[in-house]
């Protein structure tokens, strides 16, 4: 059993990287963190007493993200939930632009803990 993260570069995703720490605390589990964002990890940023495991951005940069952490849920049968970081969206913005989070959502193989931050 382990908890899974998609960080992105973006304060959803910070928040999302906080709430999958304290879950995988909550339950004494490890942490996969998928890094969507365009610096690897580095030892300084994974929280220390936790079994962190990071796969870091490879291959093409215009691989779609949700393809990739798919990919990623596929190959960590141990994981038995997604932690994503959300953020309130118009119709429009979601029907022109599409939702990494929302097709995440409802491609996920394990259930999504979705987090976002207060007075947003």
């Amino acid at each position: 059993m382990s908890v899974a993260v998609a960080v992105t570069d973006s304060p959803e995703g910070r928040l999302a990287l906080e709430s999958a720490v304290a879950e995988a605390q909550n339950l004494g589990t490890g942490l996969l963190l998928i890094n969507l964002t365009l610096h690897d990890f580095t030892e300084d940023e994974v929280p220390p007493g936790l079994e962190v495991t990071v796969i870091n951005r490879s291959g093409r940069g215009d691989r779609d993200p949700v393809t990739a952490v798919i990919d990623e849920l596929d190959d960590h049968a141990e994981v038995d939930r997604l932690v994503l970081g959300v953020r309130a969206r118009s119709r429009v913005g979601k029907m022109i632009l599409g939702s990494v989070a929302q097709r995440l959502i409802l491609r996920s193989p394990v259930p999504v803990l979705t987090v976002r931050q207060d007075g947003r």
